[in-house]
């Protein structure tokens, strides 16, 4: 689709951000979160990027993108993140993928599924809630669970034991070290039961990078690989990121408007000198928040900061030039750098209430991406 506004990734960013992390590890295996259509970068083309940066495997949220990789030809370790429909348990073992379980009916529906596949080792890892209160089984009911799993063998196969942190991100360690003292007292439970836990992780992207105590076996990258640190607090932490995504588009039109003129529907901004108004040809359909043009985003022509103006349409955006010369088919930058300037996802996010990680997964399929080499 030839469109005059694309999102470009640039795998090589990605490919340098797993090596990065890969560093701030320390040694320990690398998982690499390609969920949700790679962040919306793509989820093959960060596969491909982050094994090739040496990752040890791949996580998804669902069962479906586990598929859509194997349909690709990747065949390193895939995690699925969280218990799936049972009716999806087919698939799941048809392409070798690993399983999430936290309760023993997910536990038996599985091994049943592995039964009838005639698959042996299928391989599940347990999930323990530590406090961020979403998905996993209670810290005290871990032990029993693990039995269930490794009763089921041959057809299951205990392979890993982990947990996600709410608050990584957060300059206060107080709530990571309580889940992380939670954990690790279930894990030792386990261990005097006699259980193997296999391998152990914690460790989200802020979770690798500020907090060594829960890299434990392996991390979870996810947000950080992508170039986009964590939450904004982490910006200076993560200096050594290279955003993967730039988001472009150029001048559709431009018109002189008079003084007291408004803009957009509802007419809700109105100019108080005469200006020019640049429109680009994106819009809230393709994921640009509807709300920027009253919150203070902006985007990039010239080298310079231009505010959005006025409510964004569905497939349009206004811009305030001023008096400066703007032509048809300048280019626009809405995420990433022209000249000495640049915007990030994380700022945008900022800016609109929201965070880095919304302004990426919620670009549109219907913008093309450009994979650049």
């Amino acid at each position: 689709m030839n469109r005059a506004s694309v999102v470009e990734i640039d795998p090589g960013a990605i490919a340098h951000n797993v090596a990065w992390l890969k560093e701030q590890a320390e040694g320990v295996r690398v998982l690499a979160v390609v969920k949700a259509d790679g962040y919306g970068h793509g989820a093959v083309t960060a596969a491909e990027a982050a094994i090739a940066a040496g990752a040890d495997g791949l996580c998804v949220a669902l069962v479906q993108e586990g598929v859509e990789l194997r349909r690709a030809g990747i065949e390193v370790p895939v995690l699925v993140l969280s218990e799936q429909p049972v009716e999806q348990l087919g698939q799941l073992v048809a392409h070798g993928l690993i399983a999430t379980a936290y309760s023993a009916r997910f536990v038996d529906a599985l091994a049943d599924e592995a039964r009838r596949h005639d698959v042996s080792g299928q391989e599940v890892h347990l999930k323990i809630d530590t406090g961020m209160n979403r998905v996993g089984c209670r810290p005290g009911d871990a032990t029993e669970l693990a039995g269930r799993i490794l009763a089921r063998s041959p057809h299951l196969m205990l392979g890993g034991v982990f947990t996600h942190l709410a608050t990584a991100d957060d300059s206060d360690p107080t709530e990571t070290e309580r889940q992380l003292d939670r954990f690790e007292n279930a894990l030792a439970q386990l261990r005097r039961a006699g259980v193997d836990p296999g391998l152990v992780h914690a460790a989200n992207s802020a979770g690798t990078v500020c907090h060594p105590r829960a890299r434990f076996d392996m991390v979870r990258v996810g947000i950080a690989m992508y170039g986009i640190a964590p939450s904004v607090s982490m910006t200076e932490r993560c200096s050594g990121l290279r955003p993967a995504l730039t988001l472009r588009s150029k001048v559709s039109y431009v018109k002189r408007v008079a003084a007291g003129e408004g803009v957009s529907y509802g007419l809700r901004h109105r100019f108080e000198h005469p200006t020019t108004v640049a429109t680009v040809p994106i819009g809230y359909a393709d994921g640009i928040p509807r709300r920027s043009g009253s919150d203070g985003s902006s985007v990039l022509i010239g080298g310079r900061r231009r505010p959005i103006v006025g409510v964004v349409t569905m497939d349009q955006l206004m811009v305030d030039c001023g008096d400066d010369a703007v032509r048809v088919d300048d280019e626009v930058v809405l995420i990433g750098r022209q000249a000495d300037a640049e915007i990030t996802a994380n700022e945008w996010g900022a800016v609109t209430g929201t965070i880095g990680y919304e302004i990426v997964c919620g670009l549109s399929p219907r913008l093309p991406r450009r994979v650049i080499s």
